[in-house]
């Protein structure tokens, strides 16, 4: 029991910086703006809030100079897809491209140095007693309690609220929305950069409590991941919660492997949690290939109003 329980923690500790980066995903993808800058601006949300911090002392100061900076990567993302109207995808690969580069030079006076962090946590002794899941929950960090409400939020605010109704529309048919009112621009504005937010505190949850010693490139291909669950997760806040723990659970487990020597090569464990994402992005596409798109009708195709008034 022990095994697994402990097991369930270091999934949810592996988990919360992609599940962070996958909402900020769907909500820049839900307004019809494909994102592929995940991985240099969770690179740049861990290498600043790492600066921050080393510099500040403040664990405050640092996750909002990453959220900050990553806010900036989505502002230029928005400006060359939705004002410039360029191809989405080369402006996120350029993204990628940039934060990797400018992140490893940013990183360059702390590679290495550990971090002395400690991150707050919510302490719930009430939940103790309850097998299993009391010592899940009972000691998790606020960042984690964070990301449990920001997918609860998004999901009330993307299907139940009529601001969520504007931004599935504008993703789904933004000609519709513009002659409804509806202001494309600004829309697809404010959910790239809030969904970049998410991202650069992605990173800097990798940094400062996953593993808090800056190295370049640390992010391993998480932002990659992330896009792939995007589709896995169906644009849909509730079940990229299982998504991102899935990839977390075997990273962790494979992590687990290694030191129980069991006689499975070190590489083939590390590969088993990117193996596995593929296969189950592959069943999934299999299951849907006669069904419907889910994805946002619009995605990835820049607006052009054809009269302006």
């Amino acid at each position: 029991m022990d095994f697994f329980v402990n097991l369930v923690i270091a999934a949810i500790s592996s988990g919360t910086p992609l599940l962070f980066a996958v909402l900020g995903g769907i909500l820049s993808e839900r307004s019809g703006v494909v994102f592929l800058g995940a991985e240099g601006t969770m690179l740049i949300g861990a290498v600043v809030s790492c600066l921050a911090f080393v510099h500040t002392g403040s664990l405050t100061l640092a996750i909002a100079a990453a959220v900050g900076a990553a806010g900036a990567f989505g502002l230029a993302h928005a400006f060359l897809s939705v004002t410039l109207r360029a191809n989405q995808i080369v402006c996120g690969l350029a993204l990628t491209l940039f934060g990797t580069g400018l992140s490893a030079y940013l990183g360059k006076p702390v590679a290495g140095q550990a971090l002395a962090v400690s991150m707050p946590r919510v302490k719930l002794p009430w939940l103790e007693p309850i097998p299993f899941v009391g010592p899940i929950l009972a000691n998790l960090d606020i960042l984690v309690w964070l990301s449990f409400s920001l997918v609860i939020a998004l999901y009330l605010y993307m299907y139940k609220t009529s601001w969520g109704l504007h931004l599935r529309a504008v993703g789904d048919n933004p000609a519709t929305s513009d002659a409804m009112g509806l202001s494309v621009d600004r829309i697809r504005y404010v959910h790239v950069i809030a969904g970049s937010m998410l991202m650069g505190l992605a990173g800097a949850y990798l940094i400062l409590v996953y593993s808090p010693n800056w190295m370049e490139g640390m992010t391993s291909g998480r932002g990659w991941i992330a896009i792939a669950l995007i589709i896995l997760a169906g644009w849909n806040p509730l079940y990229a919660l299982g998504g991102a723990y899935l990839f977390g659970g075997l990273d962790a487990l494979g992590f687990r492997l290694q030191l129980m020597e069991i006689g499975i090569p070190s590489y083939f464990l590390k590969m088993l949690p990117y193996i596995v994402t593929i296969l189950v992005l592959m069943a999934a596409g299999w299951r849907g290939r006669n069904k419907p798109s889910i994805e946002p009708k619009a995605l990835g195709v820049p607006y052009v109003r054809e009269q302006r008034f």
